[in-house]
């Protein structure tokens, strides 16, 4: 997660300033941006660039031992409001947060529901840690048997297995098959949900997957793979809920020419790196590893600096996905 990212979890949630068509307008028609417009040739990875793949995680260990304190990060208040579904959700739901950082998106999920249990996991140990003692400290009810934080590289190493065992997706697998066959013969589901109780050899499964702001931050070639991974993690029915920078916000445009390293994919000069998103480029990669698509939209906020009298024009992208039934 980037730093700009994490200094608008204070506005308050709205979508609609301005339309996105507009600004697509206004950037393509101005010369000076026509370099983030170019393709982009790729070549085969180098040892060298091989090497600088697997320096993503510690690029963003230290981007978050350098913000430590927490002072930087805000708790994002807008996520209930853009995903209600964290509040009315079943009794002891179960969440998984990835890419966590200092739990700015955790505590306001923990905070909206009593009775929802959140896993959250990071590539950086020192970060975990400091997510523990900040939401730990917060007056949140029952949050030591709720929080649970792990460490995980997803993209790169997938999720444990006590999430969910091959036995366990391969009974999602049947379930699903029986479910299609029952609605075919008319048969109603009375079973309640997939596996909603932890079982012996992992935890079944989760309800949701929220990918915040992390998405962006993982090597484009790497995130076919790494959204496959949250698809596995789901039980049937489950919601994958979505939001990250998306085509033309305010920080793409502010990237020089040479700090591209893909198309709409950006390295900074600490080695973190971003992801523009454009919504036919998110539906491509949810939709292609077999989720059903249910909300996709720009979220386009005028944001004001007041202390330099600037108007910035931010773009993210909402969406909400669904594992199959």
């Amino acid at each position: 997660m980037s730093a700009e990212t994490e200094a608008e979890a204070e506005a308050e949630y709205f979508s609609k300033d301005f339309e996105w068509e507009t600004l697509r307008q206004e950037i393509e028609d101005n010369p000076s941006y026509q370099y983030h417009l170019l393709p982009f040739t790729y070549t085969p990875p180098s040892q060298q660039q091989e090497i600088q793949v697997s320096e993503d995680s510690k690029a963003w260990k230290r981007f978050h031992l350098r913000h430590s304190s927490g002072k930087f990060f805000k708790e994002r208040r807008y996520l209930l409001k853009e995903f209600p579904e964290l509040v009315s959700c079943k009794e002891f739901s179960k969440v998984l947060e990835v890419g966590c950082g200092n739990g700015s998106s955790v505590i306001p999920i923990l905070r909206g529901n009593k009775d929802i249990i959140v896993y959250a996991c990071d590539c950086s140990s020192e970060t975990l840690e400091r997510a523990k003692e900040i939401v730990h400290s917060t007056n949140i009810f029952a949050v030591q048997n709720r929080f649970h934080l792990f460490f995980c590289d997803f993209a790169f190493t997938g999720f444990p297995k006590w999430f969910v065992c091959d036995s366990c997706v391969e009974s999602f697998s049947l379930k699903q098959q029986e479910h299609s066959s029952d609605v075919k013969e008319g048969v109603a589901d009375t079973s309640g949900s997939y596996l909603s109780r932890e079982c012996g050899c992992c935890i079944g499964g989760v309800d949701f997957v929220s990918l915040i702001f992390t998405l962006s931050a993982v090597p484009q070639k790497k995130m076919s793979s790494a959204i496959k991974e949250c698809f596995s993690v789901l039980k049937p029915g489950g919601l994958l809920l979505f939001r990250d920078y998306g085509l033309y916000d305010m920080t793409m445009l502010r990237f020089e020419q040479e700090k591209r390293v893909g198309f709409r994919e950006y390295m900074r000069s600490d080695g973190t790196r971003s992801y523009f998103f454009c919504l036919d480029t998110v539906r491509d990669l949810f939709v292609g590893v077999g989720f059903i698509e249910l909300e996709l939209e720009y979220c386009c906020v005028k944001s004001v600096n007041r202390r330099k009298g600037k108007s910035m024009q931010r773009v993210w992208v909402h969406a909400k996905f669904q594992k199959p039934a």
